[in-house]
């Protein structure tokens, strides 16, 4: 039995009091390894907190590796607290097939499928005749780009015009400190290559980016995941898991943050960056989102300039995933050693590609973009927001920017059921458990605001919210 005190009049959070009461437990052995915890539904009732924050409490014992989340069991304490979770080498191949088969169902979505939960853009919201002209201008000009490979560390004229885009962010950099990719993607799978031994600690976001999951895991990492809260990353959680851990990375977004749409606070980025120099590890910034926001908000890598970040972007969610153009930006030392390992893997990026995107990029012609698409995403996150909030679905932040948004049903616990349900409607939603490092149950979905007017979407929330709690868990329980 659990047994520790809470005092309202404390000036800590509950959550901290609730965490701190049930770690001195476990650390006075006073907990066993394996007991299992009350549920989170008895631990409200007799603490006389809201399920939200004993709900918070447990993720951040899990996160801290106190405790282990066990699927239709409950809580239950770790047998060891080396690592924040227990898997093995299968538990993690099982967790890969699970997300490749949600990256498939994305990307092989017959047609007709509601992607409310996607990741990209609608085709016709690109601008592919903008593509197709200047495609055509270079294709007529005179050279051997469209035969040769390029330089390792991509078109130079492109990275003399990435560090005046980086400037605009209060970003110093120098073209040799660039270096051109197939996309974000590739620049992460770069950075942990270098960096990453298998058994190497790694902070990451709860909720966070899927596929950098995956890869973390391919590479034998692991994951300390580090819950977001509205302002940027739960900082006590990510001082205690760099003092327990000694994490080589922490990956992070400090803009538009997938999926939950936040940005980092002033206060929050300089805190990463202190805790980043006092437990030494390296923070690598994914802004990938950049040019959808609107108004910007400070970056990282501006506060640091290049000491202890590494940034990585790319032009995919804006111009074209089939163009996957990114780069990453690093200090010196660090990107030639990321340049080594590019040619190592893959030789070079598309020369031709990064010329195509150069000159999108210097006529002008993407900035006019730009702003067409802020407009449309605008409205559409407006509908997107009014729409939620008359159903009765509580947003996690209201963005300001971007094309996402998190949001729940208050009377479910786990929207994973939700998903196989709508998938039976031909709707494709994004459930919150896919977006944890563990696979941990969530009651959060992502929701892409350019497909939720669609009238489909519209009738399978509406039945869903009029449907009773217990109707829900009733199917939770039968899974």
């Amino acid at each position: 039995m659990i047994s520790f005190n809470i005092d309202p009049s404390d000036p800590k959070p509950l959550v901290v009091q609730v965490v701190d009461g049930i770690r001195r437990q476990i650390d006075d052995r006073l907990l066993r390894p394996g007991t299992k915890l009350p549920s989170i539904r008895k631990l409200a009732e007799t603490y006389r907190i809201s399920r939200f924050t004993a709900v918070e409490s447990y993720d951040r014992l899990v996160a801290l590796g106190y405790l282990e989340a066990r699927r239709g069991a409950g809580f239950f304490t770790t047998s060891s607290r080396n690592v924040p979770t227990r898997h093995s080498s299968s538990d993690d191949q099982k967790r890969n097939e699970e997300l490749v088969w949600l990256v498939r169902r994305l990307l092989e979505a017959r047609e007709g499928t509601l992607l409310a939960g996607g990741p990209w853009l609608p085709n016709d919201w690109m601008d592919e005749m903008g593509i197709r002209q200047s495609l055509a201008g270079l294709a007529r000009k005179n050279g051997t780009h469209l035969i040769e490979y390029g330089n390792p560390r991509g078109y130079l004229p492109l990275r003399e015009h990435i560090v005046l885009m980086l400037s605009e962010l209060g970003i110093t950099a120098d073209a040799s400190q660039i270096v051109l990719t197939q996309g974000t993607s590739q620049a992460l799978d770069l950075i942990i290559r270098h960096f990453i031994k298998p058994g190497d600690a790694v902070l990451v976001d709860d909720p966070g980016y899927y596929n950098l999951f995956g890869n973390l895991r391919l590479h034998g990492a692991k994951l300390l995941a580090v819950p977001r809260t509205a302002d940027g990353p739960d900082l006590a959680v990510l001082e205690q898991l760099a003092a327990d851990h000694q994490p080589r990375l922490y990956f992070t977004q400090s803009a538009l943050q997938n999926p939950t749409g936040t940005d980092m606070s002033p206060h929050t980025s300089f805190r990463v960056l202190q805790l980043a120099a006092q437990f030494n590890f390296q923070v690598v910034e994914d802004d990938i989102f950049c040019d959808l926001q609107t108004r910007k908000t400070p970056r990282l890598a501006a506060l640091d300039q290049f000491n202890r970040v590494i940034y990585a972007r790319s032009f995919s969610k804006t111009l074209s995933g089939s163009l996957r153009v990114g780069f990453l930006v690093a200090a010196q030392a660090i990107a030639d050693d990321l340049t080594d390992v590019k040619m190592l893997s893959s030789i070079t990026s598309s020369q031709f590609m990064e010329r195509l995107l150069y000159s999108m990029l210097v006529d002008g012609h993407y900035r006019k973009f730009l702003t067409r698409l802020h407009k449309r995403l605008d409205e559409a996150r407006a509908n997107a927001i009014q729409t939620l909030e008359r159903i009765g679905m509580p947003l996690f932040v209201e963005p300001g920017s971007g094309m996402f948004l998190w949001a729940r049903f208050p009377h479910i616990e786990d929207s994973l059921t939700l998903a196989k349900n709508a998938s039976d409607h031909g709707i494709v939603l994004a459930p919150g458990v896919v977006f944890r490092p563990h696979l941990q149950r969530s009651p959060w979905m992502r929701f892409n605001v350019t497909t939720c007017d669609d009238p489909r979407l519209h009738r399978w929330l509406e039945r869903t919210a009029a449907l009773p709690a217990d109707d829900w868990s009733r199917q939770q329980a039968a899974e």
